[in-house]
């Protein structure tokens, strides 16, 4: 009988929760070995040029270096097909959807992987292709503005929602689960308060207390309650306190 060459595959995502799902749904197709598993875009670098994987799962956003930076960063003779995991981000889809290099949307359904996997198999023995797509990706106007226009994606029940940042006041974290607090919702956050924060960086989200960060374009009112605690009445009258720890962050909204 005919044997097709096991696909040797490596996972890149920043959560261990979305690594373990992926890594179960691919123990189920045939032909394939997931080799290895990277949590950040320099570890996936690291582990591509060490395991030399055929076929990379990559998500899109990471901290430390995303998905479209890992892609800009590949080199070498033997390139893997690489398959982008994004949450909805279509402003990035819009780079893969003419090229060599596929992608995902989480929660990723495993008919689609299933075909991702078979188109990857085929790209495999085309080089070339893959080669040129990772350079035309690396170069695109679309790959290098994808981060900007992100969509939050928060869970209610069953259904996923694309939520615009401009609209979520704060994240509050209750023990392990984190709410996307909005004017009239909330709703379930897929991610740690921890990347969260790392995945906001350089926006108009700011940490107030260990487990709340906050919309400063939505922070209404500030009363102080102590002289290094405060106490944010936020617009949709919802209140928070400032910890003594992140109390410096408050100079940063009375700045704005």
């Amino acid at each position: 009988m005919f044997s097709r060459p096991v696909m040797k595959t490596l996972i890149v995502d920043d959560e261990p929760i979305a690594r373990r799902v992926l890594r179960e749904e691919l123990e189920l197709l045939p032909d394939v070995a997931v080799v290895g598993e990277a949590a950040d875009g320099r570890e996936a670098l690291q582990q591509i040029a060490k395991l030399e994987p055929d076929l990379v799962f990559l998500d899109l956003q990471m901290p430390v270096m995303g998905g479209l930076e890992v892609v800009r960063s590949l080199e070498g003779r033997s390139l893997p097909v690489v398959v982008i995991v994004t949450a909805f981000d279509q402003h990035a889809i819009q780079a893969f959807e003419d090229g060599a290099i596929d992608y995902l949307l989480k929660p990723i359904r495993h008919e689609r992987l299933e075909k991702a996997v078979e188109r990857a198999r085929k790209l495999h023995s085309r080089p070339k292709a893959v080669a040129e797509d990772i350079a035309r990706i690396a170069s695109t106007p679309e790959g290098a503005q994808a981060s900007r226009g992100r969509r939050i994606v928060g869970k209610s029940g069953a259904e996923y929602f694309l939520l615009d940042p401009d609209d979520v006041l704060a994240f509050q974290a209750e023990g392990e689960l984190v709410w996307i607090i909005t004017a009239k919702n909330r709703f379930l956050a897929a991610q740690s308060l921890r990347t969260v924060e790392a995945r906001l960086e350089k926006s108009q989200f700011q940490r107030v207390h260990r487990n709340a960060i906050v919309n400063v374009n939505h922070v209404r009112k500030m009363s102080p309650m102590t002289s290094q605690r405060w106490l944010l009445t936020l617009t949709n009258r919802q209140q928070l306190i400032v910890s003594k720890r992140q109390a410096h962050n408050i100079r940063s909204i009375l700045q704005w």
